[in-house]
């Protein structure tokens, strides 16, 4: 089914992101992760190998939650690659104490939405090439259904000076991911690359645990009630591989049906005030 085509997935050493990387090279994908750490992304790449038969899984070391980090995993791309069927924007986190990456950004932000948002920019033209090529391309953005309980993207604190709560951080985001997906999809149209986000649901992995020991251990028992990771991957799996979304995009989706978003997604100018100021932090000479 994925025979022939190049999927770069990040966040993909544990959880859904390891699965949906593992399950797209079980089908034929030629795989390439990225993450932060080169010893954990090696690991999961041999592992990978080991446990599909398929030696097409590399990887890319970097700290997607810095644009310089970004901007590095794209050009490695693409040196070493001409070719992109999929890209599974998966990298995220929730951080219990207010950080701020040395660049200067929220670290939720900068992690959860910047870095969907600039290493999609960046592999734009080599997605459009492929779908040309092959007749379609596909980006697919992890969200959450956490983005319905926030009311709307606070623009004047981005860097969340004037108030920090985790969960607020971490669902704003997750709206960005959403809005992002909508003002991509229709800048697309026309290109045959398709553009879509998902919510995973609830699953047990490694999130949250990121954060202080307390709430670790609280992460901990919560997920165990929560889905496995081979559960949670399903929906992304399926944007990225399966025929029958072929050509759909701007959807939310969840358990691999469409699903209804936060009514601020309605909102056009939302959407293009989250694309100006994003290109402007990115420093990308604005598109519209």
């Amino acid at each position: 089914m994925m025979q022939g085509k190049t999927v770069l997935v990040t966040g993909a050493t544990n959880g859904i992101g390891e699965v949906a990387a593992r399950e797209l090279a079980r089908a034929g994908a030629q795989v390439i992760i990225v993450s932060r750490s080169a010893q954990k992304c090696a690991d999961t790449a041999q592992r990978i190998q080991q446990q599909t038969g398929n030696n097409a899984v590399s990887y890319i070391a970097s700290d997607l939650s810095l644009l310089s980090g970004i901007r590095a995993a794209a050009a490695t791309f693409r040196e070493r690659y001409d070719r992109l069927d999929v890209l599974l924007n998966n990298a995220g986190g929730l951080f219990t104490s207010r950080q701020l990456t040395s660049e200067g950004l929220e670290m939720t932000f900068a992690l959860n939405h910047m870095s969907y948002f600039l290493l999609t920019h960046l592999l734009l033209d080599v997605l459009k090439a492929t779908a040309k090529q092959a007749g379609e391309a596909r980006v697919v953005s992890v969200s959450s259904d956490a983005h319905h309980a926030t009311r709307g993207i606070r623009f004047d604190d981005l860097k969340r000076d004037k108030r920090y709560s985790a969960f607020g951080a971490y669902a704003e985001s997750k709206l960005m991911n959403v809005l992002f997906t909508q003002e991509l999809a229709q800048r697309l149209q026309g290109t045959g690359v398709t553009a879509n986000a998902l919510h995973p649901g609830f699953v047990r992995t490694g999130f949250g645990k990121n954060n202080n020991p307390i709430t670790s251990f609280v992460f901990g028992l919560i997920q165990a009630f929560a889905l496995t990771p081979e559960q949670g991957a399903q929906t992304s799996i399926y944007l990225a591989s399966d025929p029958s979304v072929r050509g759909v995009t701007g959807k939310y989706f969840s358990k691999k049906k469409p699903a209804a978003v936060n009514k601020v997604c309605q909102d056009i100018a939302v959407q293009q005030q989250l694309w100006r100021i994003s290109e402007e932090i990115a420093g990308i000479t604005p598109t519209l």
